[in-house]
């Protein structure tokens, strides 16, 4: 969360929420005068005495009532800012349903009383933030708003298809893999290597050893054998317990290119899902208007913080570009006398690419010309909830 203009967020705050159970009711109420609740890092910490809730699953919010009392501590506590003076940008993501919306709206105009508001969809303000970096040095200006995004952050993937600022609604691919399956990975393979993972703050430690150690390896057999003859590869990561307070080490081995390789060798994790990412963008794009392929596969743009591991561009790149010319070569094959101008793929980075969706969002909403597009207060009172029913970037036709 942050402020219109900024390149950075000002605050950064994991999307869970603590409330005291009946069990440890006076020692928490207690603990926290009349404050009955906590987010982010604090309700992880105060996480053994209290029912911890993870209010968004799968990108989609899943309890109301948690979300907006996270709304409320992060408008109050961390923004310090008056909510009637200030427009809201808000971000959902592109399978979000219209009800969803509906609520979104109910709550930030009726709770909060916010004068304007804006449900922008991440993969558009993803691509944008994308094109924001990457001006075509000639004519000084932005490119044309089309590209495919890839947004994989804690809980979600989502491939997402864009031309011409719309996003092709029928054409977007969900992946029931994301950054807090990579780190429930690490948990499961630490323990069954017998490590010392501490159980009260697992997911906290598993989520560093990800961050500061894994990778992606080009092929997972050959990077088995790198590790077997080569000990330096090998990493440790000290701790201390927040129990005992007691010092601990974790040795990290295989799991370092094993995480990450769940996004393409999804059957180590899951019998559930078993298609690689590389497939599922090819998938995607192949199922876009025929004229619109071209700019889609030369314009695939990352976001989100599970896309920052090293060499993860290189091999999502190198997998997509060998679909193609598979395909490019049956079809050479198959119709030898016609000539047919090969594919190029290009898997873009950028400086932004962590907090994409933000830094769109924040130079989105300091032109303007942008406030014309946000719902206001009059329009709510006169029309209701469902004026944020409707998001126009999936028509053509505004």
């Amino acid at each position: 969360m942050g402020f219109a203009g900024n390149y950075e967020p000002n605050y950064i705050v994991p999307s869970l929420i603590a409330n005291v159970t009946e069990k440890h009711g006076a020692k928490g109420k207690e603990d926290v005068a009349d404050l009955d609740f906590f987010i982010g890092e604090e309700a992880a910490i105060k996480r053994p005495n209290y029912n911890v809730d993870y209010p968004i699953r799968h990108g989609i919010v899943d309890n109301w009532d948690n979300m907006e009392k996270y709304w409320q501590r992060c408008i109050y506590q961390y923004l310090s800012c008056d909510p009637e003076e200030h427009y809201m940008l808000l971000t959902e993501p592109p399978m979000n349903t219209p009800e969803n919306r509906e609520y979104t709206a109910e709550i930030m105009f009726e709770t909060f009383n916010v004068p304007g508001l804006y449900i922008a969809v991440q993969a558009v303000l993803a691509l944008c933030a994308s094109l924001l970096t990457k001006q075509d040095a000639s004519t000084g200006k932005n490119a044309s708003v089309t590209g495919t995004v890839i947004d994989s952050g804690d809980g979600v993937t989502h491939i997402i298809p864009v031309v011409e600022g719309y996003v092709i609604g029928s054409c977007i691919k969900h992946i029931p893999l994301a950054g807090r399956d990579v780190t429930n990975f690490m948990i499961q393979t630490l323990r069954e290597r017998g490590e010392n993972l501490p159980p009260d703050n697992a997911l906290e430690v598993a989520k560093k050893i990800k961050e500061m150690f894994c990778y992606v390896c080009p092929d997972i057999v050959s990077e088995y054998e790198k590790f077997d003859t080569d000990p330096t590869r090998f990493r440790v990561y000290k701790g201390t317990d927040l129990k005992t307070k007691k010092p601990y080490t974790i040795d990290v081995g295989y799991e370092r290119f094993l995480g990450p390789e769940i996004f393409f060798s999804p059957e180590i994790f899951s019998s559930d899902f078993t298609e690689p990412l590389p497939d599922v963008v090819d998938k995607t794009v192949q199922a876009c208007p025929i004229d619109t392929r071209r700019p889609l596969y030369n314009y695939i743009t990352l976001s989100g913080g599970s896309t920052m591991y090293k060499h993860f561009t290189k091999r999502l790149e190198r997998d997509i570009r060998r679909k193609v010319k598979d395909r490019f070569d049956a079809t050479q094959k198959r119709y030898p006398n016609t000539t047919v101008k090969p594919i190029t793929v290009n898997v873009i980075t950028h400086p932004f690419q962590r907090f994409a969706v933000w830094f769109g969002g924040s130079m989105l909403a300091s032109q303007p010309e942008f406030l014309g597009f946000f719902h206001t207060k009059a329009e709510y009172e006169e029309k209701g909830p469902r004026i944020a029913r409707h998001n126009p970037v999936f028509n053509s036709v505004t």
